[in-house]
């Protein structure tokens, strides 16, 4: 076992302080979960070089042993780069995948060696796991068990890519609880769902190994890009940002501040399409950016059907020429082609109808499914369509609350 802290001490964490700045959030922490354990903080020492400082020799048994920590992402941290050009540390496994991590022991170190930047911070999150605080320990109150020591008993541990590859909540129905528990309480002075409330949710969703997030946007709560900070704090802690069924480019039009029908006209593609476009070349010039998985396709206003009672006859090439237009527009905002930036198609009610009658969505766009709003899922994919680049992904009600039912 390799002791990490004691009564008193803590051997620090080192971080190359040229790694993601997301991983040098997650080490602290590590720091803080190392003193909620034993009552003592490892510093975190942001390394402006490769080197990896001798052997913390300091032993609370002869069968223990005291080291570092060291954490980093694979081509990202000199002091890992460093360990696998010595071959010190066997990568091979992790290296270049999605979200993969090994920790390993290394000249009496512990290791912890991400293949991008959430494989790293997976792995800082799993040591905090092994010590004894839960993913939890704020949202449920889950308790830390106090203990004298802390270590790393668990040897090698290699953890490959996720088999899903985005993992995540849409923050919804938030009327309810989140929105009155933030307004009232976390975020008062704000008296919204917040930049403090979403750095929170952002930290548990890491701690459960999920990378992604639809923030709430219902007409009561303000769109998360009305209030900016919002938007940089998820960015911060690594986390993707998508959206629901029926928010277009990032989009939310169930906000008064994001389309306001007095001022902005029908949300109606047919009649006004300069408008409807204009709002979404201005959230791509303020969010592409950042890391996103882009809702193509539209329905009505919130979670209405598509605008203007237009026949099946039109609806479907209407809604063609509206995924073709926003692939141009993210092609534009982001500089690479359509194909190899995330977007997904969810068939939500009509939209589901539109799909079936002949709607062409590209083969690299991801179909999410759906279920009925009562737990049954309405269909999955077909053979023809396990067959898309673009796969296919779940989106589920685990509550469901609305009238007439909940």
């Amino acid at each position: 076992a390799i002791q990490l802290a004691g009564e008193g001490w803590a051997a620090p964490i080192l971080v190359d302080e040229q790694d993601w700045a997301s991983v040098i959030r997650a080490a602290h922490d590590l720091s803080d979960d190392v003193r909620k354990v034993c009552g003592t903080a490892p510093t975190v020492v942001q390394q402006a070089g490769g080197t990896v400082l001798p052997v913390f020799q300091r032993t609370a048994a002869p069968s223990q042993q005291a080291g570092r920590l060291l954490v980093g992402t694979i081509g990202h941290s000199r002091l890992i780069d460093g360990l696998v050009r010595q071959k010190k540390l066997d990568v091979a496994r992790v290296q270049g995948q999605w979200e993969a991590f090994v920790i390993d022991v290394v000249d009496g170190n512990l290791v912890i060696a991400g293949s991008d930047k959430r494989g790293t911070i997976y792995g800082i999150y799993e040591v905090s796991r092994h010590i004894g605080v839960s993913p939890w320990y704020w949202w449920a109150d889950v308790p830390v068990a106090r203990q004298d020591k802390v270590c790393w008993s668990g040897g090698r541990l290699e953890m490959p890519s996720p088999t899903v590859k985005y993992r995540g909540i849409f923050i919804n129905d938030e009327d309810w609880s989140l929105l009155s528990w933030s307004a009232r309480n976390y975020e008062a002075e704000l008296g919204d769902i917040g930049p403090r409330t979403y750095a929170r949710v952002c930290e548990l969703l890491l701690r459960l190994r999920a990378n992604m997030l639809a923030p709430a946007m219902h007409s009561c709560t303000g769109a998360i890009y009305s209030h900016p900070e919002s938007k940089v704090v998820c960015d911060s802690f690594g986390i993707v940002i998508t959206t629901s069924h029926c928010e277009p480019l990032l989009l939310n039009n169930a906000a008064d501040s994001e389309w306001n029908q007095q001022r902005d006209g029908d949300w109606n593609y047919k009649t006004n399409r300069s408008t409807i476009q204009k709002k979404w070349d201005d959230r791509l010039a303020e969010a592409s950016q950042y890391e996103n998985i882009y809702t193509v396709a539209m329905r009505g206003v919130h979670d209405a059907g598509l605008r203007g009672n237009l026949p099946m006859e039109e609806r479907v090439p209407l809604i063609d020429t509206v995924i073709r237009d926003q692939r141009l527009m993210l092609e534009r905002h982001i500089g690479r082609k359509a194909t190899d930036i995330p977007q997904i198609f969810v068939p939500y009610k009509e939209t589901m109808d539109i799909y079936e009658n002949g709607l062409r969505v590209p083969d690299d766009i991801t179909l999410v499914w759906v279920d009925d709003n009562y737990g049954y899922m309405k269909r999955v994919s077909n053979p023809e369509e396990q067959r898309r680049s673009g796969r296919s992904g779940i989106y589920y009600h685990l509550s469901y609350l609305g009238a007439p039912h909940d």
